[in-house]
């Protein structure tokens, strides 16, 4: 049976410094659970993360099936965005800059010369508002909430942002992204950033973990993870998960792994399936659901050396992360279904997650 974390929510909790509307305040960072059936989801507000998700598998043992860390101190020293919420524009935009309604925006580098997952510090590194929080009974959920600054690391116009985490019937995991413009346009692209492996945090790598994909379209990308614009078929390339396919079956003949934006099949703007993980050898399954034009797989290339829960550590590939997301970069792809969010016209992100056992 693996170890499951011995995270205390309850009796950890410090006081740490937040930045809201561009000044200090005191906000208390702790840890929240939610239970339904022998499914349990913990949270921190740092970052509106999630910490641990622990379900059984096919022989009843539990586990915990997402990577992080012993202490919400360690997420505060996170480079990986483990778990996290992460925006105002999550993923990559070229040059740290863009022009919006004739107006320039010179935003925060932190990868090279772009920006990418919000600036150095995007929301991923924040405090945010325990809202609403009801641990247990039909359908528990905890709401988030954090005010964005006008200018907060180079973005234009405050912004309004909420996250709902809810237990559902059915062993699922409902997440609801919101955002608010308060007075000026701007690009918005919420993700959430949790690194799954179904066999347990502490199993090794997902390299024989099973991916199906509903997208057969991606975003080729330049040296520096940057779209180029172009929307091309997976057909015929290792990017091909229309049938399930086993992770490590071709990840050879990518140098730095899965890193790559997926165009969703379906109608855009609705609720459709977008991705099924299997893992043979616990038998859990998960199935994601999403309303986003896209979705980022990554395979963790670059996860190394990092300890985390238990005192163990992560290495390269042990964990995958599917962000459904819009497309990266948008703001200089007139073709790329566009990011901005306009005063008195909501942002609305939708994620589900089923989790069930196949033998």
């Amino acid at each position: 049976m693996a170890k499951v974390s011995s995270f205390l929510f309850s009796v950890f909790i410090i006081v740490a410094s937040a930045i809201v509307n561009g000044s200090a305040t005191t906000e208390k960072v702790g840890v929240y659970e939610l239970k339904k059936g022998d499914m349990s989801v913990k949270f921190t507000n740092w970052g509106a993360t999630i910490v641990s998700v622990i379900l059984p598998d096919k022989y009843g043992k539990l586990g915990d099936i997402v990577l992080g860390y012993d202490s919400v101190k360690e997420y505060m020293n996170d480079t990986s965005y483990i778990g996290s919420i992460v925006g105002r524009v999550a993923n990559r935009i070229a040059g740290a800059q863009f022009t919006l309604n004739g107006v320039h925006y010179k935003l925060n580098p932190n990868e090279g010369n772009n920006t990418l997952h919000g600036g150095l510090v995007g929301f991923s590194d924040v405090v945010w508002k325990v809202k609403e929080y009801k641990k247990d009974g039909h359908a528990p959920y905890i709401v988030f909430a954090y005010h964005s600054y006008d200018g907060e690391e180079g973005f234009p116009g405050a912004l309004k942002v909420t996250v709902a985490y809810t237990l559902k019937s059915g062993n699922k995991l409902s997440v609801k992204m919101k955002a608010k413009a308060v007075n000026k346009a701007t690009p918005v692209n919420l993700i959430q950033h949790t690194y799954w492996n179904l066999g347990n945090h502490n199993s090794g790598d997902i390299l024989s973990e099973q991916l199906q994909l509903f997208a057969s379209h991606y975003t080729p990308v330049d040296s520096q993870l940057i779209p180029t614009g172009e929307i091309a078929i997976v057909k015929g390339t290792p990017y091909d998960f229309l049938k399930p396919h086993i992770v490590g079956s071709r990840i050879n003949k990518l140098t730095k792994g899965y890193d790559i934006n997926y165009v969703i099949d379906g109608v855009p703007g609705k609720l459709k399936k977008t991705a099924v993980v299997k893992d043979y050898k616990s038998g859990r399954v998960m199935e994601l659901f999403t309303n986003q034009p896209g979705v980022q797989f990554y395979s963790a290339k670059f996860l190394k050396d990092v300890k985390g829960k238990g005192g163990y550590v992560y290495q390269p590939f042990g964990a995958l992360c599917l962000e459904t997301q819009a497309f990266p970069d948008s703001v200089h792809h007139p073709n790329f279904p566009s990011t901005i969010v306009y005063p008195g016209k909501d942002y609305k992100h939708v994620m589900v997650f089923k989790f069930s056992i196949s033998s």
